[in-house]
């Protein structure tokens, strides 16, 4: 069993996957920072001020007023944050995008590899071995 175990993690597809686990969660962060540090200021400033991170909607409980989402949270209201869904939402739209341009460039390579690999000359073959010892055979028989 240990043994199966060994060869499955071994496998390619199980390591490229851990890779790719590790790379994404370090692009989510990337994402993270871009939309709450750059795209959602911009957002914010095309229309008039708007902060997404802290919109939220008192269910019930007590919050004061103008406080922040951290703030609604540990005060124990039941609140409604669709400004956190919001930005979910871009963050999705933008790893989707990113992710959809990420594998039109490899497929795009990928088309191109092919296409130099059909063009490419096949490599003029050489002799093979049974006609080489042919070729010394009849050598051979001429000389003696």
């Amino acid at each position: 069993m240990i043994k199966e175990f060994k060869d499955f993690i071994a496998k390619g597809n199980v390591m490229d996957l851990a890779v790719g686990i590790i790379i994404g969660a370090a692009f989510t962060a990337i994402v993270g920072s871009l939309v709450s540090d750059l795209i959602n200021p911009i957002i914010g400033l095309v229309l008039g001020g708007v902060d997404f991170s802290n919109m939220y909607v008192v269910m019930s409980g007590e919050v004061a007023p103008g406080a922040g989402l951290e703030t609604a949270r540990e005060s124990g209201a039941a609140i409604f944050a669709y400004g956190a869904f919001i930005t979910a939402v871009i963050n999705f739209l933008i790893i989707a995008f990113v992710v959809f341009m990420l594998v039109k460039s490899v497929n795009k390579l990928q088309d191109a590899t092919k296409k130099a690999e059909e063009a490419a000359p096949e490599a003029p073959k050489g002799p093979t071995q049974e006609e080489l010892l042919a070729e010394i055979r009849d050598v051979l028989k001429a000389r003696g």
